[in-house]
């Protein structure tokens, strides 16, 4: 593999989005053990959920971009696959690597995560291949796998006790779960917004052409609202600290304005600017909880030293 190739296999992962992708499953991973043990998880089972999830996270990113080369080659013609720097077929493989490598990994971990992987990955397949060009409401089905992500890693770290034995489900799961979910739905349709000229050319019914870019800002606005409350929620449900709450909240209050102002100029390129500080403030909070579990696990412990 030359390196023009292997550069444009790494812009499938979408780079922009690693910090955000890397800090999903670490801070669910010791969320999950400090919720349930107060304590800090297993080096190696923390370094291995990291890695698969975020391989499981870009391998739909990589199956989306063999689905969408069309739509891409009006909006994103740069893109690898519409500008023929990589072929469609080892798009695929890629893709089917990545998803190996996740399942190799939540096998190794606990099965009841390798279950969470497989149903993850058969709705976003769904999403991909058949309801984004079928329904405006696709993007359900892209929060609910994304919701998925980081309930599997806490499964991975924590079994519920289904197929594992473990300490069942803890709330703080659930909360973690539906905020990434209900979020997701708002980045989605930012994204949506920001890809209108292409989805209207090739006939995708997204939001955004649908109904226009005016009502999915409102939209986008409500579950961005919701997703801030529940990180809240997950905060104090999960005994975290006043540095998590605080930076939660001064972080939400940003995005929030930051959708406002989306509601009120409601543009592609306001849409597309959106989607990127969503993005920045996902890895702020996660970023957050990982400080958080620090302080609270290795403070106490320097006290005593």
């Amino acid at each position: 593999m030359n390196l023009s190739r292997f550069k444009a296999h790494i812009r499938l992962l979408r780079p922009p989005l690693a910090p955000m992708d890397l800090a999903l499953p670490a801070a669910s991973a010791l969320l999950a053990s400090y919720a349930v043990s107060g304590g800090l998880p297993d080096l190696l089972p923390f370094i291995l959920a990291i890695v698969g999830a975020y391989c499981a996270i870009t391998s739909s990113y990589v199956f989306n971009d063999c689905c969408d080369i069309d739509v891409d080659r009006i909006a994103m013609p740069d893109r690898p696959l519409p500008s023929m720097q990589l072929s469609k077929r080892e798009a695929v493989a890629w893709s089917l690597f990545l998803f190996a490598v996740a399942a190799v990994v939540a096998l190794y971990l606990n099965p009841e995560s390798f279950v969470n992987l497989v149903a993850a990955t058969i709705v976003i397949a769904i999403y991909s291949s058949w309801a984004k060009r079928n329904t405006p409401f696709s993007w359900i089905f892209v929060g609910i796998a994304f919701g998925l992500v980081p309930f599997g890693v806490w499964l991975a770290i924590e079994p519920v006790g289904f197929l594992k034995a473990g300490p069942g489900i803890h709330p703080a799961s659930i909360i973690l779960a539906m905020m990434i979910c209900i979020t997701d739905w708002g980045f989605t349709n930012c994204d949506a917004s920001r890809d209108v000229v292409g989805d209207r050319a090739e006939g995708i019914p997204t939001m955004p052409v649908t109904y226009g870019i005016p009502a999915t800002s409102k939209m986008v606005a409500i579950f961005w609202l919701i997703g801030v409350a529940l990180s809240i929620g997950l905060g104090l449900t999960a005994g975290l600290g006043p540095f998590y709450l605080v930076a939660a909240a001064l972080a939400g209050v940003w995005l929030l304005l930051q959708n406002l102002d989306f509601v009120r100029h409601p543009t592609a390129e306001r849409g597309e600017r959106l989607f990127y500080q969503s993005a920045s403030y996902r890895a702020v909070l996660f970023a957050a909880i990982i400080v958080d579990v620090l302080l609270r696990t290795w403070l106490p412990y320097a006290g005593a030293l």
